[in-house]
């Protein structure tokens, strides 16, 4: 169904980017809407139909305006309604957090690879959920320190998991809101001496309650002694996780060694944390299946070939890869890649049929 709505938006689009005498710019805002779902591109779209609106166009391209504006309202609330239904007829985000723990398990147990992180994520489900048993029963509990340190190379799911464990804690009544905050070091640290802290202490009360997600962390000390800045925001940060250790989840994240001395630049910051979770590289076999799931979401099919030059691609990438090897987000590139091929590929077909506006070819794959 899906493809209906795709395929009639990228025809309006084409027959005004043709009735306009222009490159394909309908078309291409057409095609970055259905692979992102980004509202910026909705608004693109939109500013360009006003811009042209202004203009003094025919009455041949007012109409093929309005059928384009037609066919983008059709496709968005397809795709908003088919979110609700997928959720069960329950919209979920990150303000409202109604996921179940279940829900939420299911989630992060189905997720590609990551063996060991799911592992310790569900031990840790676990011990909350029995603590809060014993609690109903009268005996002494301890549900420990909540904050979580992430450690591992770019694109392993990091935050991902970061999101998941957050709304879990929450379904569990461990924190009140469930927010998650990602911030990074220009987050945290002002411009002048003193303000880092007033800074520190603003994104605390936004995150209180919820998740707080520290990428890069090590970045906040990355001037070692000379930066004064850096250790300030260190400093009101460990009061933070220790004052508000029973409503809010500080989850920092980055590269192995760098985070290594993250934690020996403050002598208290290691013992508020007492999960320590190594996340691993994918291998080619785990990347491809993440490849063949974002295909198959947004209604791409891979032909027999397509998936073994992939497959090929991936290996070799796996096989020479170093420490910045960027695993998902390589994998990302190359998807958007691929799509951009066919996008070029098929503009020179008229009227392109629903198959192969799906389908993804090998000459599609050139990374």
């Amino acid at each position: 169904m899906a493809g209906k709505y795709e395929e009639e938006l990228l025809d309006a689009a084409q027959k005004l980017d043709l009735q306009l005498n222009r490159n394909a710019v309908f078309y291409q805002y057409s095609i970055n809407l259905i692979q992102n779902n980004d509202e910026n591109t909705i608004r693109e779209i939109l500013q360009e139909i006003s811009m042209l609106k202004a203009a003094n166009v025919t009455k041949d391209t007012l109409q093929l305006m309005m059928l384009l504006k037609d066919k983008l309202v059709s496709y968005c609330g397809y795709v908003r309604i088919k979110a609700v239904y997928n959720r069960g007829f329950s919209p979920k985000d990150d303000t409202d957090n109604n996921y179940t723990l279940a829900e939420l398990q299911q989630e992060l147990n189905e997720l590609v690879g990551l063996d060991a992180v799911k592992s310790k994520v569900n031990d840790l489900i676990a011990y909350q959920k029995i603590q809060q048993l014993r609690q109903t029963q009268g005996l002494l509990s301890c549900k420990g320190t909540m904050h979580m340190a992430f450690t591992g190379n770019p694109g392993t799911g990091k935050t991902t998991v970061a999101r998941i464990v957050g709304r879990m804690y929450k379904s569990l009544g461990l924190l009140s809101k469930g927010q998650f905050i990602e911030v990074s070091r220009t987050d945290l640290i002002a411009g002048y001496q003193g303000q880092t802290a007033l800074k520190v202490k603003k994104v605390i009360e936004r995150a209180k309650g919820g998740v707080l997600f520290i990428d890069e962390a090590y970045s906040i000390t990355e001037n070692e002694h000379s930066d004064s800045y850096g250790r300030e925001c260190l400093t009101e940060l460990t009061k933070a996780l220790e004052d508000y250790r029973n409503n809010l989840v500080v989850i920092v994240a980055g590269y192995t060694e760098p985070m290594k001395n993250f934690f020996e630049s403050n002598p208290g910051l290691k013992s508020r944390f007492n999960t320590f979770i190594e996340f691993p590289d994918y291998t080619a076999f785990e990347l491809m299946e993440i490849l063949y799931n974002m295909c198959l979401k947004n209604d791409y099919m891979l032909t027999p070939t397509a998936k073994e030059k992939l497959q090929d691609i991936l290996i070799a990438k796996v096989a020479y890869k170093n420490d910045e090897f960027a695993n998902g987000r390589l994998v990302r590139n190359i998807y958007d890649d691929i799509i951009m091929n066919q996008a070029r590929r098929l503009i020179n077909v008229d009227n392109p049929t629903k198959g192969e506006l799906m389908q993804i070819l090998d000459e599609d794959v050139s990374y």
